[in-house]
């Protein structure tokens, strides 16, 4: 038995030792800082860059994507334009009728019965919106009526295996697809948060070896500037492919992580602590100014804030995207 365990100690040694340690997060730089009007309720819930146009999703909707036209001025202000459609029936993705009763009922208190925490676009025009009370995604094509993918049944069964999805409003909450159309990734929100991944094949979306890359538990500590030091679990909140690389939004510790497609293994972290969390960008509930849509480009990042209605020190209850310039070496340096 000693031997064993002494082989064991020894194994895990050296999968530690092959497993690279992640840099400190560097942080970002601040450009610019944008209000947002005419989306319902503050709730900008994702980001997507699709062509020239920046799109954002409200998780209170389920029949409008907003075009933002960025205007990188200084203090200018966004207006969003809605753009409406009208989705089939959601398909049963597994879910339990009791998970699909409550995303009902909560959908009639508060508005958004599907509940789209993230938008993404691939290179034909075609957005793809992720629906979190449903676990299921709605294609919007360039030129057709909206359409639900068919996913493999297998997805929920093995996410719910490693631990994830198991909880109401801890389900998908971010998204990303590969400009061809034929990878597409999935966000597990949190206790436990991880990544999934399908590809297609002709018109069938399947799991490879495993649909699940990555599944992490445990706790974190929140930065120091919350003035909170109970560790909480760590969460993902919003996906971007970029560069052939995965890119994380992660709320709780108020950074962006480049991450691995392979196995989901955060390779450098890049932190936006210091610029959200100045006095006049507090809300004093924990439910305003969250994280909550990412979108990436050679020269910067956008992050989407979500204030659901709230105000910040300032008294402004609009939702904001901020503008951050790319870290020294661009998104994928030091590979």
């Amino acid at each position: 038995m000693r031997w064993l365990l002494a082989a064991a100690a020894l194994f895990a040694g050296v999968a530690l030792a092959q497993t690279p340690a992640v840099p400190p997060a560097v942080s970002l730089q601040l450009l610019s800082e944008h209000a947002v009007e005419g989306m319902n309720g503050g709730n900008l819930s994702g980001l997507a860059w699709c062509g020239d146009t920046l799109w954002a999703v409200s998780d209170r909707d389920d029949d409008v994507v907003y075009r933002l036209q960025p205007d990188e001025a200084a203090g200018s202000v966004w207006q969003a334009e809605a753009d409406r459609f009208v989705s089939p029936p959601v398909p049963d993705t597994g879910l339990s009728w009791g998970s699909k009763a409550r995303a009902r009922v909560s959908g009639l208190l508060r508005g958004g019965e599907e509940d789209f925490e993230g938008i993404t676009c691939d290179k034909f025009g075609n957005r793809y919106l992720v629906s979190e009370a449903y676990a299921a995604v709605l294609k919007l094509p360039f030129s057709g009526d909206p359409a639900w993918l068919e996913l493999p049944s297998s997805l929920l069964r093995q996410a719910r295996a490693s631990g994830m999805l198991m909880d109401m409003n801890a389900l998908y909450e971010g998204i990303a697809i590969d400009p061809e159309g034929k990878r597409l990734w999935l966000a597990a929100e949190r206790q436990r948060r991880g990544l999934l991944a399908v590809h297609r094949d002709a018109s069938t979306w399947k799991c490879g070896d495993s649909c699940v890359l990555l599944s992490e538990g445990g706790n974190v500590e929140p930065p120091a500037e919350l003035g909170d030091d109970q560790p909480r679990s760590p969460d993902f909140s919003d996906l971007v492919w970029y560069g052939d690389k995965l890119f994380t939004l992660e709320r709780l510790e108020h950074q962006i992580c480049r991450r691995s497609l392979v196995n989901g293994a955060a390779e450098r972290c890049w932190s936006f602590t210091a610029e959200l969390l100045t006095p006049e960008r507090r809300y004093d509930s924990q439910y305003g100014g969250l994280a909550e849509g990412l979108a990436i480009d050679d020269k910067g990042a956008w992050i989407g804030l979500d204030n659901g209605d709230h105000a910040r020190a300032d008294g402004d209850s609009r939702p904001r995207v901020l503008r951050f310039a790319a870290p020294a070496g661009g998104w994928l340096g030091g590979k």
